[in-house]
């Protein structure tokens, strides 16, 4: 792997300098204050994603999320997610659309599965007396005994007699990682690694864009592309609704044509470049595509100066301390001293598929990769970042937790040898022991199945040589 990496760099070296150079105003701006652009919005930005009109049955409803955008909530705003059927190495797990059935029951799983190498079934699986259904995990959204079916709306009987709302064909489930109405902390709809077993997603409406455009969820935002999945972007030089965009920026820069039967609609208008051509502008911004960019899904067309990527919306920013950092294929977040996070992936191989990433979860798997099941070694190899008293962040993602560094279990209050740490999305964030200089990300990879399936990956924010495709997104899973 490490050769593989060498070789992409080697392959891409001039894209490199002329990287290196283009963002270097971002990276010494990040050494005073992490900066809100390309990355993230303010708080003071209102600005959010807005979704198609859907019918709702009664107890549904459409709650704004941070990274997730609008989602779909049952009546205390909890956050219902889908588990679709997706194919593992060895067979398929999850539920599959329109059968009427819910895979998710009240059988706790004792024994490898074997679907996911290099496990093979019949293994015992950690922490048994512990170990909860996935019914208890993933509670099912019950509906009246009186409910009916609207819309994209169904229902589907459990084995208890019960009915349990299903979207679009699939059954929706609550988390008990949620906590507190708008949680999204159990699943993602952002670009996830591939191998890590079949994962749950939040599910809501469409994005209200026109049908020539996609929205691609991203860990820092929602990132708007062509339906042929090239980035969209927007120009300083041009006034609200104007573009002045003409004669040599054309040679570079492509208006996202609007049909001649779009009609305007919410944030969306269209101005007309000259007769019977029309062009799409959002929020007021003339949109455009870059043609020079044979790449998609990228961020190199804001490395020119003026131009930015267009997002519907963003998450706010992460710890003030934290800083990016230019690595050798794109930019990440690091701490303060320069040296990179890492962000720890696992599923287990039951036939539920629960995670195994949380202070909550057995941590078996991951000291067994860091550490050959010694945390002393662990908290060497990938320690912990360690939080300031009373650090905060902007955005809801970061939290400070409590974490016992002997087991990796959440501390118990006033537990005595017990650090704070920084975590994304209530999971801990780590650096890696070999990373010498700002920039390093030796760490990335490190793993089972490249780190994908049980082990570490780069907080990366640009992946500009892979098309920031570090992984698969709910639509390459569902096509929809």
């Amino acid at each position: 792997m490490r050769g593989q990496q060498k070789a992409e760099c080697d392959v891409h070296a001039p894209w490199m300098a002329t990287l290196g150079v283009a963002l270097l105003a971002v990276t010494e701006l990040s050494r005073a204050a992490l900066p809100a652009e390309p990355f993230w919005q303010s708080r003071d930005n209102p600005q959010r994603e807005t979704s198609v009109s859907v019918q709702l049955p009664p107890g549904i409803k459409v709650v704004p999320t941070e990274l997730e955008g609008p989602v779909f909530a049952d009546e205390q705003g909890m956050t219902l997610y889908i588990w679709p059927q997706q194919q593992l190495r060895n067979g398929n797990l999850g539920d599959r659309r329109n059968s009427g059935v819910s895979t998710c029951d009240d059988t706790i799983y004792r024994e490898t599965s074997g679907l996911m190498s290099p496990y093979p079934p019949g293994y015992l699986l950690p922490d048994l007396d512990k170990r909860r259904s996935c019914e208890q995990l993933w509670k099912p959204k019950l509906a009246p005994a009186d409910a009916k079916p609207v819309g994209n709306w169904t229902l589907i009987e459990r084995e208890s007699g019960e009915m349990q709302w299903a979207y679009d064909g699939l059954p929706l489930y609550t988390s008990d990682r949620d906590r507190e109405p708008g949680d999204v902390l159990a699943g993602t709809k952002s670009i996830i690694v591939g191998e890590q077993g079949a994962a749950r997603f939040p599910i809501g409406p469409a994005a209200d864009i026109p049908p020539e455009l996609e929205v691609m969820p991203f860990r820092t935002g929602h990132l708007l592309i062509t339906n042929k999945g090239y980035s969209v972007y927007s120009s300083d030089a041009d006034a609200p609704n104007q573009s002045n965009c003409n004669k040599e920026c054309l040679k570079d820069w492509a208006p996202v044509a609007a049909p001649q039967i779009a009609k305007p609609h919410g944030e969306w208008s269209i101005i007309e470049r000259s007769p019977g051509i029309r062009q799409w502008t959002f929020r007021g911004k003339p949109l455009y595509t870059y043609r020079i960019e044979k790449r998609t899904r990228s961020m190199m067309g804001s490395d020119n100066p003026g131009w930015h990527n267009v997002f519907t919306q963003r998450a706010y920013s992460p710890p003030s301390e934290f800083t990016i950092q230019d690595s050798r294929i794109g930019q990440v977040l690091a701490d303060a001293s320069g040296k990179t996070i890492y962000l720890y992936h696992c599923n287990d191989d039951a036939l539920d598929q629960q995670s195994c990433d949380s202070p909550e979860s057995p941590q078996q798997y991951r000291l067994a990769i860091c550490g050959n099941f010694d945390p002393k070694v662990c908290q060497v190899t990938f320690p912990y970042v360690k939080a300031r008293s009373g650090a905060k962040a902007d955005s809801a993602l970061w939290s400070v937790i409590e974490i016992d560094p002997n087991t990796g279990n959440r501390a118990l209050p006033g537990q005595r040898g017990a650090i704070s740490v920084w975590a994304y999305r209530d999971r801990p964030v780590y650096t890696y022991g070999e990373d010498e200089k700002p920039g390093d990300v030796n760490g990335d990879n490190f793993g089972e199945f490249n780190g994908a399936r049980n082990g570490f990956k780069a907080f990366w924010l640009r992946d500009d040589y892979r098309d920031n495709a570090m992984g698969i997104s709910l639509k390459d899973i569902t096509g929809r």
